[in-house]
């Protein structure tokens, strides 16, 4: 079985059947990683049963993906114990740099200075960030045929000329937009400056821990507008928004009006679809990485990431995340796996973009 800490904010379902209620309670910070024994040998022979344990921190956004993964790694090296801890990608990061984690859940580029620590990204899913609203909406008709572009988006969040629905409707009365945003470092937060041309500081709102938290509190509040990551915005068994949330569709050609070809937010299934054609842009389409301090040289670690890279997969699609293309993984894999790198650049930042 998995071990993870036994805190509240912790107990949540492998397929996300979160209780938001339970999210008051924050998350206990790492402690130094726990003795564990690993095999000594470079490489992981097939077949071979393999001991340890591994601790995982980071990104909202894998949290999910990586419990799967690490249960089903588990089905195949039952001698593994991996305890997996959300509590967004700037923790994933520091804890990984630091020694307190094995692995960092990322759901963003790496700094420059977290390269020249020593971190390493192995990019492992896609997934997208999306503008929530609660389903209390009194102004929900007209936000879903019409939507919001991008501008408007600038404007509610960065600039803060845009403040109550009336100013951004043009009509009704001059109700507040109750703003919410991500108080914790998370990927989340800088993709969505990112698309709206700043970075995660200068996103306007009330600040709330975690995705979950975000969700929560935008499906109490009927004035309430936040983003979140995919997979907390939809129903894991029903692919349907979280109930009391909509997943508001975007108006991408600023025409005033949701078009059939940007009408694909009411199912998880189609806005999976359309992040796969392109459709939805990047940002707040991204990569989504774990990332190790250095190149991998434990036989437990290099087993699991091979996984990932591999077999792992073939979960994405049912989770509801993205694959990353099969020439950006097979390189990893060669990193991963001994192949000697081309450049000093692939030593830090195995995607097809590069890191920031």
């Amino acid at each position: 079985m998995i071990k993870r800490k036994k805190s509240p904010a912790l107990r949540l379902p492998v397929f996300l059947l979160l209780s938001f209620f339970s999210l008051k309670f924050m998350f206990p910070f790492l402690i130094n990683l726990p003795e564990a024994s690993f095999l000594d040998s470079d490489s992981w022979p097939a077949g071979e049963e393999i001991r340890g344990r591994l601790t995982i921190s980071g990104a909202w956004a894998l949290y999910p993906l990586v419990v799967r993964w690490a249960e089903e790694f588990q089905k195949i090296q039952p001698g593994v114990k991996i305890d997996v801890q959300a509590g967004g990608a700037g923790k994933g990061v520091a804890d990984v740099l630091s020694g307190a984690a094995h692995l960092g859940m990322v759901s963003r580029e790496l700094h420059p200075e977290e390269i020249r620590r020593g971190a390493v990204a192995f990019p492992v899913a896609r997934d997208a960030v999306v503008v929530t609203v609660s389903a209390r909406n009194p102004y929900l008709k007209s936000l879903l045929s019409r939507g919001l572009t991008r501008e408007e988006l600038r404007q509610i969040w960065i600039s803060g000329t845009i403040s109550t629905w009336s100013e951004l409707l043009k009509t009704g009365r001059p109700e507040p937009i109750h703003l919410y945003t991500r108080s914790d470092a998370c990927g989340a937060g800088e993709t969505w400056a990112a698309f709206l041309g700043g970075r995660q500081e200068d996103l306007k709102g009330t600040g709330v821990y975690g995705d979950p938290g975000v969700a929560e509190a935008v499906r109490r509040d009927p004035l309430g507008l936040g983003y979140n990551n995919l997979n907390f915005a939809f129903d894991p068994k029903t692919f349907l928004p979280v109930k009391g949330l909509i997943v508001l569709p975007l108006d991408l050609n600023n025409n005033g009006q949701i078009d059939p070809e940007e009408n694909f937010m009411s199912h998880r299934s189609s806005l999976v679809q359309a992040i796969q054609e392109g459709k939805y842009p990047s940002p707040p389409v991204r990569d989504l990485y774990l990332v190790t301090r250095g190149k991998p040289e434990m036989a437990l670690l290099r087993a699991f990431l091979n996984y990932v890279l591999g077999e792992g997969q073939k979960l994405l699609a049912n989770a509801g995340y993205v694959e990353v293309s099969p020439s950006i993984l097979e390189k990893s894999r060669k990193y991963l796996l001994g192949e000697k790198e081309k450049n000093e650049k692939e030593k830090t930042c195995l995607t097809s973009t590069g890191c920031s």
